[in-house]
C-alpha cells in the first residue's frame, strides 16, 4: 500500500520535511515542543503533571501494560496513555484506583463522551 506523500515543515520559513506523525522537521520539533511548554501550556498544568506524576505513571504502566477496555473484549493492545477516571480539574487525584491505562482510541472515546474534546475533519 502507497504511503502518503511528506508534508513540508510547518515552521515558518524551513523547507526540510516533517517527520512522519508530526508537522515539523526534527531540528523545529524540539522548538515548538519547548515554546509551547513556555507560552500555550496553562502553567497550572506543569504543578499537576510533573515529575511525581510521571513515575506514578510508569509504575501504572508496568502493573498494566494492555488497555483495561479492550483487554475487557479479549484484545491485547498496549498501553498509551493513563486516564484520571475523575479528572484532576474536577477534584479527581494521582490515587491508583482513580487511574485507568488505555490504548489512544478508547481514551479518545471517552473524552469525546466527556464532551471536552471536538472530532477533527
Amino acid at each position: 500500500m502507497p504511503r502518503k506523500p511528506r508534508r513540508g515543515c510547518a515552521y515558518p520559513g524551513c523547507l526540510m520535511y516533517a517527520e512522519e506523525g508530526s508537522s515539523y522537521c526534527l531540528e523545529h520539533k524540539k522548538a515548538e515542543a519547548k515554546r509551547y511548554e513556555t507560552y500555550s501550556r496553562d502553567p497550572s498544568v506543569r504543578r499537576k503533571y510533573g515529575r511525581a506524576w510521571k513515575r506514578i505513571r510508569d509504575s501504572y504502566v508496568r502493573e498494566h501494560p494492555f488497555c483495561e477496555q479492550c483487554f475487557e473484549r479479549g484484545i491485547l493492545v498496549p498501553v498509551d496513555e493513563v486516564h484520571h477516571k475523575v479528572p484532576i480539574s474536577k477534584g479527581g487525584t494521582h490515587e491508583r484506583s482513580n487511574l485507568m491505562s488505555l490504548c489512544r482510541s478508547c481514551h479518545n472515546k471517552i473524552h469525546l463522551e466527556m464532551g471536552d474534546r471536538q472530532i477533527r475533519d
